[in-house]
């Protein structure tokens, strides 16, 4: 009784007096909410990537590295899915408008983290140092660049796209590159490694602190002075200063820097780190309640603004989609608890070499099994040719058409079988050596 009056209430139209919320304020908020999620866990994922290539030395190091997002990054994505069905089914004109406006922009998006995601898996099929070098920028670049084009989007939604009245995008790919723009960029992008170096100092090995907090401490210098400059144009270039939500944010996420850059000195790393989390949470809450009931900001005209009323479905969508995401919310936040809570403890960098010690003594034992196959295969085909070559038959052209004729046809796979033995031997020597 108790679920279907709240569904029931957040079912009412708002009536004059703004009491009770609309579908399409609801649906804006989950919007909102998923898209934070999703740039909160996947920003320290963003700074570890771009962390990666310059941190640790040896191969076991940067094992460690990894080790501490592979096991959530993908379970992150999945905010960015369910953000982008709510667009999809609850604002399909902005949906629209977005993917060709910013078609370029969510195209470079999405290719590089296919990029990064290739490089976890492929990273160690290989023991080549050019390989694994390769595909450590790859994670480099899979990082950096969506969180640059991420800061860009998000910032261009609040300063205005050339939306005409017919709801279309009629800009040009450098009309999303302004100062407004680029600053939002490289912000978000030292807010995400900034996130991404303090949680290091959670989930690494401790060795590493002293290198991680060092670079954490430039990082929050830089990001306290590029939010001032941030914070500055938003004023400036936007109409934030219209509310008083987005400018509250907007302080606090000054202040949450502030406090992270402090605690990192006073060796505090889970304090820091919930003011990392902070600083992100108000970046983004300042964005939506500035764009609020807006979606997109028209810079043309503000009349052609985007809405959540003029660019939503019909209510009934609306209305099963906030049923839905009542229903999968809750479960996809105690899987992320319940994630996180497995996955809690530091990554030893002992036992991330002993890992990859395994993993190549599993594949030495793979082919020392293949060798012995081939050994065994080879003395047989040896047996049975000595045995024909004494009954009398000299040559393999001319045997008859009998059992003795197919033993003697085994003996031709006798050079095959040795390339394949010895192969497998070099491959077993290279391995020993590394």
């Amino acid at each position: 009784m108790l679920v279907k009056l709240s569904l029931k209430a957040l079912a009412t139209p708002r009536n004059k007096t703004g009491e009770s919320m609309d579908l399409n304020t609801v649906c804006f908020i989950m919007f909102s909410f998923l898209l934070l999620g999703y740039l909160l866990l996947e920003g320290f994922d963003y700074g570890v990537g771009m962390l990666h290539p310059f941190l640790g030395k040896s191969e076991s190091e940067k094992r460690a590295i990894l080790q501490t997002i592979a096991p959530v990054w993908e379970g992150n994505e999945v905010w960015l899915i369910a953000a982008g069905a709510v667009l999809f089914a609850g604002f399909p004109d902005v949906y629209a408008t977005l993917f060709s406006g910013l078609y370029l922009a969510l195209l470079l998006i999405l290719v590089t983290l296919i990029l990064r995601g290739v490089a976890f898996e492929f990273r160690n099929q290989d023991n080549n140092p050019a390989w694994r070098k390769f595909w450590d920028w790859s994670i480099f670049l899979g990082s950096i660049i969506p969180a640059l084009l991420w800061g860009i989007a998000l910032a261009n939604l609040l300063y205005g796209l050339p939306i005409d009245g017919e709801k279309q995008y009629v800009g040009t790919f450098g009309d999303l590159l302004s100062i407004y723009s680029l600053t939002g960029g490289l912000f978000f992008t030292l807010l995400f490694l900034l996130h991404g170096t303090v949680f290091l100092t959670l989930r690494l090995d401790h060795r590493f602190t002293p290198q991680v907090r060092k670079i954490s401490l430039t990082t929050s210098k830089y990001a306290i002075l590029l939010s001032a400059g941030f914070i500055l144009l938003s004023f400036l270039r936007t109409d934030l200063t219209a509310k008083l939500a987005p400018a509250v944010a907007l302080t606090a996420l000054f202040l949450a820097l502030l406090f992270c850059c402090r605690y990192l000195k006073d060796h505090q790393y889970v304090l820091s780190f919930i003011f990392s989390t902070t600083a992100i949470i108000s970046t983004v809450a300042a964005i939506f309640t500035g764009l609020f009931p807006r979606l997109i900001v028209s810079s043309l005209n503000p009349d052609w603004s985007l809405t959540v009323y003029n660019s939503a479905s019909n209510p009934l969508t609306l209305k099963i989609m906030a049923v839905t995401m009542a229903i999968v919310l809750p479960a996809v936040l105690a899987f992320e608890i319940w994630k996180y809570h497995i996955f809690r403890e530091r990554v030893n960098i002992n036992n991330a070499a002993i890992e990859s010690h395994k993993l190549l003594w599993e594949q030495l034992h793979w082919q020392l099994q293949q060798l012995i196959t081939h050994s065994r295969n080879l003395i047989t085909i040896i047996k049975k040719g000595k045995k024909t070559l004494d009954s009398g038959v000299n040559s393999l052209d001319k045997v008859p058409e009998t059992a003795t004729a197919n033993e003697l046809q085994k003996f031709r796979e006798l050079i095959r079988y040795g390339r394949q033995v010895a192969k497998l031997v070099a491959k077993m020597i290279t391995r020993l050596r590394n």
